[in-house]
Order: C-alpha cells, then structure tokens, then sequence
C-alpha cells in the first residue's frame, strides 16, 4: 500500500511540474492575438472593428516579437531600452484604437481591459 501511495505521490509531483514548465513557454504573435480579441468581447466590436484591431494586435505582437529577438541576438540585454521601445510601440497602438474604437469602447479598453492584459510577476 506505501509503494503505492509513495507511486501516486510521484507521477502527482512529475505531472504538476510539466504542467508549470508548459505555463512559461511563449505565445506566437497570433496566438497573443486571439488571447487579446477574446478579452475584447465585452466591447462589442463591430466586425469591421474585429478585423481592424486583430490586424493591429498581430502586428504590434510581430514587432515586438522581432525586437526581443534582435535585442536577444545583440546580447545587450537592456531592460530599460526595452521597456521604452514596448512604451512607444503601445503609444502607437493607442493611437490607432482611438481611431478604431467609440470613446465609451476605449474608455472600457483603458480602464478595464489593458490592465487586465499584463502579465503580472509574481515577487519572491
């Protein structure tokens, strides 16, 4: 019966830990797309609003995407300049939603679903 349970116990443990490694690996540019319109139901976009803001999302996830890597492949891993190039790259992108979206679904947008949309990090 110890063998057993000590059994279980083990394959538990193995499956909980592929389960946590899988959560680390990185969505494709379309991927974070269809992740990101999900959460934009509650704006009710209208379909040409949909095929708008899904091509600007997949195109804001490439860019970033291809600076991470061109930074990676520079090995200067500079946070900062990172974190100021992702700030001009959203300050961009809400310009373009401002053109896309009503007042009330970016207020929404601003307010309720972007906060939503980052990752928040877990402190040690």
């Amino acid at each position: 019966m110890k063998k057993q349970f000590f059994l279980l116990m083990a394959v538990m443990f193995i499956s909980f830990g592929a389960a946590i490694a899988q959560g680390g690996q990185r969505q494709t540019p379309e991927e974070r797309t269809k992740t990101t319109m999900e959460k934009l139901v509650p704006l009710n976009l209208n379909a040409d609003q949909i095929t708008k803001t899904t091509a600007l999302f997949t195109d804001l996830y490439t860019e970033q995407q291809k600076a991470l890597e061109e930074m990676r492949a520079s090995g200067s891993m500079d946070r900062e300049a990172f974190q100021a190039k992702r700030k001009e790259m959203n300050d961009a992108r809400d310009l373009k939603l401002k053109e896309i979206f009503t007042a009330d679904q970016y207020k929404k947008f601003k307010d309720e679903i972007e906060p939503a949309m980052t990752p928040q990090r877990r402190s040690n």
